[in-house]
């Protein structure tokens, strides 16, 4: 993403940035601390100990002189539910993101002490929408705190209406009673089953869930809103959070993309270790001689499949015949030993030549953006939909959780970019029509690859110098850096002020001594 912003780099201008440990939220915020500093401002990343190694990317990337971006480090405080020595939750189960939340919450003495000490303290606080109980912090400091949304315009206005009304089941064991949100535009609706898992776990009473309710409280209360989405994009419900929120501070500033990506080749590493090298992957892929008929399978950093879904998702992959590369995620800790994440028995051998099969992360949007790929079959999780967007391929729709819901109404009902062809963590394809619908999706001219085409002209449109997004971020920069001005300027006049009255009192006394 370029600038079209001419105001000069000052290191007065001080921001912090707060990222949630789960990298479909680190990610994005730290491709946005990347497009901040690059506009002069002096950024503060706060993470823990574990989660530092993440930033690595960044920080080679700013690793010059007048290197604008610093480190914060502080211990993660412990949770009983939070095992000793994890520190990000793509190594959890996921209901651990609500015990992270609350550890992460204990983090504000330690940071009010470190602001207080600071001699150019942040004028500003920049943080995931999971840590809300920033919003107080940044009060208690009288700065700004912005909530920045990892998930779609849609996805937030559900999540926050969820937490604003408080809907409740009428039988408490009915997992498919509907639930409508007719004051969001296009009146979407989910069974409870397919709402925020975290809304889902709220108990009232309980001091965790009272804890992470107060945070979304705070994150309607926070000053400004930063959406990884672009205008073209979601305009409708942009204008709904705007009108929801009582104020027009909102930017989104997406697709949000990794520093190296200007000429939108795509970034070698995105997060994690692989078993299979970028050159091996690269090499497989310009081996395909046809364009767009590589079907790329991957369910994000936290989805791990039972050996069922495996079994059925490998079958399904066999029968379509089609090339294909399959992002497998290893279990976690928390999951059942032998029950999770294993590849069937001679399933490489048997589609090899076709089937590239990488246990462990893979280079998502290299992968994506390459001439070979022309189908993701995807969890919707929200940053893989934007990375699908930007290099313009369909997905297949497998949402499991989360905001993954809200996204494949997005992308499937609304803006015709993709198919569903399973729902639910706990589904399993039909193998048959699985293999169907891949082989049918590859072979024919459908509308939804024609849909992501003008999407993706629409999301560069966004991210080129004078787009939606590059003047949003502008602007956002310009908010700061005349709010800084505007303080800068109190203070001269308070000093001016000061040693006007200093000047009169001293022209009293010299009266008086003159007098007596």
């Amino acid at each position: 993403m370029t600038s079209s912003s001419t105001t000069a780099p000052t290191h007065a201008t001080h921001v912090l940035v707060f990222p949630y440990p789960a990298q479909g939220h680190m990610i994005p915020l730290l491709d946005l601390t990347h497009q901040l500093a690059n506009r002069g401002l002096t950024i503060t990343i706060l993470v823990t100990p574990k989660n530092l190694p993440f930033l690595q990317p960044l920080l080679s990337a700013h690793n010059h002189p007048n290197n604008s971006i610093q480190t914060l480090v502080l211990p993660l405080p412990s949770h009983p539910s939070l095992p000793a020595g994890f520190e990000n939750v793509k190594d959890l189960p996921v209901h651990s993101f609500l015990a992270m939340m609350c550890a992460l919450g204990q983090l504000h003495h330690p940071l009010l002490r470190w602001f207080t000490s600071h001699p150019n303290p942040p004028v500003a606080i920049i943080s995931d929408m999971f840590l809300g109980w920033a919003h107080r912090l940044a009060t208690q400091l009288g700065i700004q705190r912005l909530l920045f949304s990892p998930s779609g315009a849609l996805a937030l206005s559900v999540i926050d209406s969820l937490w604003h009304l408080l809907p409740k089941r009428d039988d408490p064991n009915d997992q498919n009673q509907i639930f409508s949100f007719p004051q969001i535009p296009n009146s979407p609706k989910y069974p409870w089953w397919q709402l925020s898992t975290v809304y889902r776990s709220y108990v009232e009473g309980d001091p965790d869930s009272e804890f992470i309710k107060d945070g979304f409280d705070a994150n309607r209360a926070s000053w400004g809103l930063v959406v990884n989405s672009f205008t073209e994009l979601e305009r409708v419900y942009l204008e709904h959070l705007k009108n929801e929120l009582g104020h027009d501070r909102v930017w989104a500033v997406g697709p949000l993309l990794p520093p190296d990506n200007d000429d939108l080749s795509g970034p070698a590493q995105r997060g994690g270790s692989s078993s299979v090298s970028e050159d091996r992957i690269k090499s497989w892929l310009d081996a395909c001689v046809e364009d767009h008929k590589v079907v790329y399978v991957c369910f994000g950093t936290q989805a791990v499949l039972t050996n069922r879904q495996m079994e059925a998702l490998a079958s399904g992959l066999e029968k379509s015949g089609v090339r294909f590369v399959w992002s497998v995620k290893s279990p976690t800790k928390g999951h059942a030993e032998g029950h999770y994440g294993a590849v069937p028995p001679g399933f490489d051998d048997r589609v090899a030549g076709r089937g590239l099969v990488i246990r462990g992360w893979a280079p998502q949007v290299f992968i994506l953006r390459h001439r070979a790929v022309g189908l993701f079959l995807t969890h919707c999780g929200w940053n893989s939909a934007l990375e699908a967007v930007v290099a313009g391929v369909p997905m297949l729709a497998w949402p499991m959780g989360a905001d993954q819901f809200s996204n494949a109404t997005l992308l499937v009902d609304q803006l015709k970019v993709g198919v569903r062809v399973c729902e639910g963590a706990g589904s399993v394809p039909d193998s048959d029509e699985l293999a169907r619908v891949v082989a049918e999706s590859v072979s024919q001219k459908r509308v939804e690859r024609k849909r992501a085409v003008e999407l993706r002209e629409a999301a560069l449109e966004a991210i080129k110098e004078g787009g939606s997004s590059v003047k949003e971020l502008d602007s956002l920069v310009d908010v700061w850096l005349h709010w800084k001005y505007r303080q800068v300027v109190k203070i001269c006049n308070r000093c001016e002020m000061e040693i006007k009255v200093k000047i009169g009192m001293n022209i009293i006394k010299l009266n008086l001594n003159i007098y007596y």
